[in-house]
C-alpha cells in the first residue's frame, strides 16, 4: 500500500454563532469567532490518498486528478464564501475547523477513483488544524510556544558516558530552545456548537499547568517535575502529557517540537474518552 498527499489552498470566512444564544451567551462560548459579521481565514487542506501501485503507470493515481477533484469540490463550495450565508450545509451547522473537515471527507471520499481517502488535515492557520481519517472521530491540534533551557544529563551514566551520548547538549550550564508543544485531543464534533473542545479552556488549561510553569525557565533547576529525571524531548513530551491528562478528558498525544527538525510525539497508553 502506498501513500500520497495533494495540498489544495482557499480562502473562507465563517462565524460562530447559534442564534437562540444570547450575544453574552455566544461572546461567552465562541470569542471573537461570535462576531457576527465574521471573521477569515486561509486554509490548507492536505489531502493523503492510498492505494496499489499501478506497475505499467509507475503510479497509484495521478496527483493532478486530486488536485481537479478536490479543488474543484472546494472551489465550488468553499472558496471565497462567507460560509454561514453561502453554504447550504453550513447554514444550519457551525462552520468549525472540525465540522468543516468532516463535511470535507464525505464529499471527497465517495468520488474517489483507483485510490482511497487515508486522511485529510485542514489548517486554519499555522497553530491549529483538525483532521479526519478512516475512524469517526476528529483530531484537532492547537500548537503553543515556550522558552526554557535543560541541560541532557543522566545520573545514570558516568560524566564521559554522559558527554560522549549528549555532546554540547551536556553543556554544565545547560542550553535552550524555542518549543512548539502541540496538544492534540480527539472527539466527535458537538452537535450544537461543533467544536470537540472549548479552545478559550483549552488554552487556559495549557497556560496554568505547563506555560506558566516551563516558559523562560531552566528545566533542571527551576522545576520540580524533571526533579530525578533527564529532561529530554522524549521526557518532556511524557511528563507534558501525564500533566494535562487529568484537565483534559479526551486528551489524544503530546507533540513537542524542540527544533524546526526535531519532533517527538506521545501517546498516552489510556483510552480517549469521549
Amino acid at each position: 500500500m502506498l501513500y500520497l498527499s495533494r495540498r489544495i489552498d482557499f480562502s473562507a470566512m465563517h462565524s460562530y454563532r447559534i442564534p437562540e444564544w444570547s450575544e453574552e451567551k455566544n461572546k461567552q462560548v465562541f470569542g471573537l469567532c461570535s462576531n457576527i459579521n465574521g471573521h477569515g481565514h486561509d486554509y490548507k487542506l492536505e489531502v493523503m490518498v492510498k492505494g496499489n501501485l499501478n506497475h505499467n503507470s509507475g503510479i497509484v493515481v495521478n496527483t493532478v486528478d486530486i488536485k481537479q477533484l478536490v479543488g474543484g469540490i472546494v472551489e465550488k463550495e468553499l472558496d471565497g464564501k462567507f460560509l454561514n450565508k453561502e453554504h447550504q450545509y453550513f447554514i444550519s451547522h457551525i462552520p468549525t475547523t472540525e465540522t468543516i473537515v468532516g463535511y470535507l471527507w464525505d464529499a471527497i471520499a465517495p468520488q474517489l477513483k483507483d485510490c482511497t481517502l487515508h486522511r485529510l488535515r485542514l489548517h486554519e492557520n499555522p497553530y491549529l488544524f483538525a483532521e479526519k481519517g478512516e475512524e469517526k472521530m476528529v483530531t484537532l491540534s492547537r500548537k503553543y510556544h515556550f522558552s526554557s533551557a535543560h541541560r541532557l544529563h543522566s545520573d545514570q551514566l558516568s560524566d564521559e558516558e554522559n558527554l560522549t551520548l549528549f555532546g554540547k547538549c551536556n553543556n554544565p550550564n545547560g542550553h535552550g530552545h524555542n518549543y512548539y508543544l502541540e496538544v492534540f485531543v480527539k472527539g466527535d464534533p458537538d452537535k450544537v456548537t461543533g467544536m470537540i473542545v472549548d479552545l478559550g479552556e483549552l488554552d487556559e488549561i495549557v497556560d496554568n499547568i505547563v506555560l506558566k510553569k516551563f516558559d523562560h525557565k531552566h528545566l533542571n533547576l527551576d522545576t520540580t517535575e524533571f526533579n530525578g529525571l533527564n529532561p529530554t524531548s522524549e521526557v518532556m513530551a511524557k511528563v507534558i502529557y501525564d500533566m494535562l491528562a487529568p484537565h483534559i478528558s479526551n486528551l489524544y498525544k503530546i507533540g513537542l517540537w524542540e527544533t524546526e527538525k526535531n519532533y517527538f510525539e506521545y501517546l498516552g497508553t489510556e483510552e480517549v474518552s469521549v
